[in-house]
């Protein structure tokens, strides 16, 4: 398997000089990259941002990674025709002094995004009942572990290659919403000498749709808290951050944030500087939300 994963490595480095679209503007410049075949996974597809300055010189950048890069930049080619923003954040916490970094966006594949941000992890440990409702909604294999294998070996080495980066842990982030909240602490979990921040926005851990439930559920809430307790480990220099807000999908959240919050203090993170965990009254599950609080959670992830 890892073979044929670094194998798709070749496939992107064929692509540098095929990017499909490139913007220069006075918010940095952004590159489009079309149709990368990953062995084991849907056709991916990618939106790199370069922060103002990189192509005048030699500096080199830390790098995020984030899920639905179609929802990041242009609302033209969003899902809901609003967007994370997340290069004018980006700007915005680096006039407050935090590290200016890469940002590179990895759409979501369109009805395959729930299989593919899915922790398989969470999914073999899930009773048959949980499983049945799991599969309903995937319409196919669950493949989050090839998923986060492709993102931190294959397409970082293709990154670190192509761009002037910093590729140490402590300067490599990655970030996404709801489902991808859940990848993105799936990732940071699994991949610890790899990455240094992981944001975990409104993360869904109903896992399901929450209206399936009968309010918060009880197997889900130990499914995590056991998660976080075996794999989490200590902060040695790594920060976290969780939030979620009161509204839509954001109002099924609190229950289970709080069992993870407990454990991750349990374990012995210390809040405020290894990790956070906010609440938003009233914020809803929705890019406008998460566009708001992006520079915050980038000030806090790239201090």
């Amino acid at each position: 398997m890892i073979a044929r994963l670094f194998a798709g490595l070749a496939t992107l480095l064929a692509l540098t000089l095929a990017s499909t679209a490139c913007a220069k503007t006075d918010h940095g410049r952004l590159i489009e990259i079309e149709q990368v075949a990953v062995p084991g996974l849907p056709v991916q597809r990618l939106t790199i941002w370069l922060p103002p300055g990189y192509d005048r010189s030699k500096r080199r950048y830390g790098v995020v990674y984030m899920h639905d890069g179609h929802n990041l930049f242009d609302p033209a080619k969003s899902n809901f025709n609003k967007v994370w923003a997340a290069d004018r954040a980006m700007l915005a916490a680096m006039r407050l002094g935090a590290e200016p970094r890469i940002i590179v966006g990895i759409w979501a594949p369109g009805n395959d995004r729930y299989r593919q941000y899915l922790p398989r992890d969470i999914y073999d440990a899930a009773s048959p009942a949980l499983r049945t409702q799991m599969d309903t909604m995937a319409g196919g294999p669950v493949v989050s572990d090839i998923y986060i294998a492709w993102l931190a070996g294959p397409l970082k080495s293709w990154v670190d290659k192509a761009y002037r980066t910093r590729p140490e842990r402590d300067h490599t982030a990655i970030v996404g919403s709801s489902m991808g909240g859940l990848v993105s602490c799936y990732a940071f979990m699994r991949y610890q000498a790899v990455y240094g921040q992981a944001g975990c926005v409104s993360t869904h851990w109903p896992a399901v749709d929450p209206r399936d439930l009968a309010g918060a559920n009880p197997e889900l809430i130990a499914l995590w808290d056991q998660w976080f307790k075996g794999r989490l480990g200590q902060p040695e220099g790594r920060r976290l951050w969780f939030d979620h807000g009161t509204a839509t999908l954001d109002q099924y959240y609190a229950p289970y944030q709080q069992v993870v919050d407990t454990r991750i203090a349990a374990l012995g993170w210390q809040r405020g500087r290894d990790w956070q965990s906010k609440v938003y009254a009233g914020a809803e599950h929705e890019e406008n939300a998460w566009a708001a609080r992006l520079p915050e959670i980038f000030r806090f992830l790239l201090r």
